[in-house]
């Protein structure tokens, strides 16, 4: 009993310092749970200090991977809304169609989905959210309507990086993976029939949403069904091929208006007086601060005003780096073309010792490798050429440099704000990292195996009705589904081989979990929250954000009985 109290209340204090009044940032709380575990190890479960000390390395040296997928995806942003690509984006999004629930489906639903298969890592509520405020939406229920619509997607976001990273410390084969894929994405999929119309009702009625239903419905499947297709042979595609996919067809049927009611659908650009009381701030400040965000910082944005047409050249210019982006990864993941094993050759090129620190290889494909840290088995590996930071997000930025005839200032700007916004997910990331590093030590009697076995003797079986939901707390507290699966994968999987239970599908349910946690993530509702000028909503937010998420877990919950 003790080293399960012992095992569990790191996690507990985790969520109590990060959900408490004026709780701690991730980056703060996250580095202290890491040193709760270390001292915990050391001094209770009498882990050897030198085995303590190599994963400690390991951690910091694994951060390197998420840290620079993260970075490349704020620098192709920021290049994005610098060269002015975003105005044109948004005002040819704007005259595809007037109609609220299209425009809410093509850059809430599609555009973001295609976004977060791309680069996550909270960027599709960076680039859509922006222009649904500059379309005329509140800010508030913008942020509501980016936080739910960012779910279905995200356990395939950053080309499956909280798939194939997220579960990368659990042993499981390609096949097995594979198939907790093929999973994730069935639940995902039946999810996606109720989740876009609570989204929506953030923002229009539930009398707009069925008079336009059709519309919904198609461009829920646009991205849906290519999705969940290119699950069965691919972890790394669904999201952004699907996206992709889902966002021509849905500007397709739009221009049509198959699906859309037939009378003009009038921006509603103010907000109800009973909203207005909830609100409190006066909504056009907020409008105005997102309006402002290239005088405040510091740079002056390639824009045009918004009341001239968009040709079709500015708008394949300004797709060009998204269009390059998904290209380059097709290429580079597609296994046949052959490039990917490129990628990935393993093959040494030289080893050097670095003495008690371990022994550093080099491989064919820049495979960075450090073995036998400290003298232990503990490893860890960095695929720079295939992680997705220099290839494609860098070689993307460097090639629209020239494209956009970017000016020095401004180029300087890009990657001057980037290194400001990685400094604190960085060192996240490290104490995530480190923290689960160290509570998989020990084998049978580690923390995370410790914490597994109470779960899987108190619920049995039935804990696949409740597994999504410890997904989403990991999510909740640390920002990122990828470090839930990190975090609770382990326990996961220990449960569901203590139970009885498909390791795949629990560990689907931890996958989508940490998905559906996007919508109740401080991390994120922050984030979206400052980009919109909104302040002092969290709480509010949360309270609206939950109840689509504990339906969404009901699906998941159902869904794991039947597949």
């Amino acid at each position: 009993m003790t080293s399960l109290f012992l095992s569990v209340m790191p996690i507990i204090i985790l969520i109590w310092m990060m959900t408490k009044k004026n709780g701690l940032p991730s980056h703060i709380a996250l580095p202290i749970t890491a040193l709760m575990v270390g001292l915990l190890q050391l001094f209770y479960f009498n882990t050897d200090f030198t085995l303590i000390s190599a994963n400690i390395i390991a951690g910091i040296l694994s951060a390197i991977t998420p840290i620079s997928i993260v970075a490349g995806a704020i620098l192709l942003n920021r290049m994005i809304y610098l060269s002015g690509s975003e105005d044109i984006i948004r005002r040819w999004l704007e005259g595809i169609s007037k109609n609220q629930v299209a425009q809410l489906m093509i850059i809430g639903w599609a555009f973001a989905f295609m976004i977060e298969g791309a680069s996550g890592f909270g960027t599709p509520a960076a680039i859509a959210a922006p222009i649904l405020v500059g379309l005329g939406f509140n800010p508030l229920k913008v942020a509501m309507l980016a936080l739910v619509m960012n779910s279905v997607p995200v356990s395939f976001g950053a080309v499956g990086t909280p798939t194939w990273f997220g579960f990368s410390n659990l042993g499981l084969d390609d096949a097995t993976l594979l198939e907790t894929g093929k999973i994730t994405a069935l639940i995902h999929f039946v999810a996606a029939f109720i989740i876009p119309p609570m989204a929506l009702r953030f923002i229009v009625s539930w009398g707009e949403i069925r008079k336009n239903y059709l519309f919904v419905l198609i461009s829920t499947l646009s991205c849906t069904v290519p999705y969940f297709l290119l699950a069965q042979w691919n972890y790394e595609f669904p999201a952004l091929v699907g996206g992709a996919i889902g966002l021509i067809l849905s500007v397709v049927v739009a221009r049509f208006g198959l699906g859309l009611a037939t009378e003009q659908q009038r921006m509603t650009k103010t907000v109800a007086a009973g909203d207005a009381a909830v609100l409190g701030e006066s909504v056009s400040m907020n409008m105005a601060s997102v309006s402002s965000q290239a005088a405040t910082s510091g740079v002056t944005k390639q824009s045009q005003p918004d009341n001239q047409p968009v040709s079709s050249g500015q708008i394949l210019k300004a797709m060009t780096p998204t269009i390059l982006l998904i290209a380059i990864l097709i290429v580079t993941r597609i296994k046949q073309l052959g490039i990917k094993s490129m990628l990935t050759d393993g093959t040494e090129l030289f080893t050097v010792s670095f003495g008690p620190l371990g022994d550093f290889s080099l491989s064919k494909a820049l495979i960075l490798k450090l073995s036998h840290i400290l003298g232990t088995d503990v490893t860890w590996a960095y695929k720079t050429l295939y992680v997705p930071a220099l290839i494609p997000f860098l070689l993307v930025v460097l090639i629209s440099i020239p494209l956009f005839k970017l000016q020095g200032n401004i180029v300087k700007q890009m990657f001057s704000e980037t290194a400001s916004r990685i400094k604190m997910p960085f060192v996240a990331l490290v104490g995530a990292l480190i923290m689960v590093k160290l509570m998989m030590t020990g084998g049978e009697n580690s923390p995370i195996m410790t914490t597994g076995q109470a779960f899987s003797d108190l619920m049995g079986t039935s804990w696949q009705y409740v597994g999504a939901y410890l997904g989403a707390l990991g999510a909740f507290f640390s920002g990122s589904a990828t470090v839930s699966n990190l975090t609770f994968g382990a326990i996961q999987q220990t449960i569901a081989l203590n139970v009885g239970l498909p390791q795949t599908t629990v560990l689907a349910l931890q996958s989508v979990g940490g998905a559906m946690g996007n919508m109740v993530c401080i991390n994120n509702i922050i984030a979206v929250s400052t980009i919109l000028g909104i302040a002092n909503k969290e709480g509010y937010i949360i309270k609206r954000t939950v109840i689509p998420m504990i339906a969404y877990g009901i699906v998941a919950a159902i869904m794991s009985t039947v597949v």
